[in-house]
């Protein structure tokens, strides 16, 4: 009885949310690769960037991006601090207008983080988008390990990102977790829903056009 119980409160755990029309994807058949759809206008990078930089694209340059209907993403998320809940209501209003299918992790235990992080791996997404700061330690643990799988981590930033991790952040947003605190200040009040959307679509599109393992410094 109690081995039912866990089964069934780790899948009580996931939620299954498919934006766009038409039936839903289970995810059980053969997927090819995502490409973009569209091109990043010049005013996302100059030159190409080296591994963990920190690039600061002109707004809107991202716009002419969209990720592939049956983008398949899932949105790992802990913490119901307003940060993370504007993040988190900014990634599934992003899913739904753009066709993208999405499956949620919940990591509410701490102690179980990374447990949290492998279950999000097992469901062999295209991308893991990460909200929540306190997700940052156990990050820096596994996606090294990892390194065919996207992640996309938004409102903070992992302090020696590998190439599999991408960043997308602003003043206020930065928090690198490990001990190292931020280099603005943590700033709670600048989560708003606009930068928190700029984040997903500047992140997401960073990702389907190669521009991995750096950090995306919004206004």
């Amino acid at each position: 009885m109690r081995s039912r119980l866990r089964i069934t409160g780790t899948l009580a755990a996931i939620a299954v949310l498919t934006g766009g029309c038409g039936t839903a994807d289970d995810w059980s058949t053969p997927h090819p690769a995502p490409t973009a759809v569209g091109v990043l206008a010049p005013g996302f990078v100059t030159t190409s960037p080296t591994p963990e930089a920190t690039i600061t694209p002109s707004p809107g340059s991202w716009d002419g991006v969209r990720p592939p209907k049956g983008y398949r993403v899932v949105l790992l998320t802990a913490g119901d601090d307003q940060p993370t809940r504007t993040l988190v209501a900014a990634v599934t209003d992003w899913a739904g207008q753009e066709g993208v299918s999405l499956k949620t992790v919940n990591a509410p235990d701490s102690g179980r983080f990374t447990e949290s992080i492998d279950e999000a791996l097992r469901l062999g997404p295209d991308l893991i988008i990460s909200t929540g700061k306190d997700l940052l330690d156990a990050l820096a643990l596994v996606t090294a390990s990892h390194l065919g799988r996207q992640f996309l981590v938004l409102g903070a930033e992992l302090a020696e990102p590998t190439a599999n991790v991408t960043a997308a952040n602003w003043p206020g947003a930065s928090f690198r977790g490990e001990g190292l605190g931020t280099a603005t200040g943590y700033d709670p009040a600048s989560f708003t829903p606009a930068r928190a959307a700029a984040a997903v679509r500047a992140g997401v599109a960073s990702v389907l056009s190669g521009l991995t393992g750096i950090v995306i410094r919004l206004p």
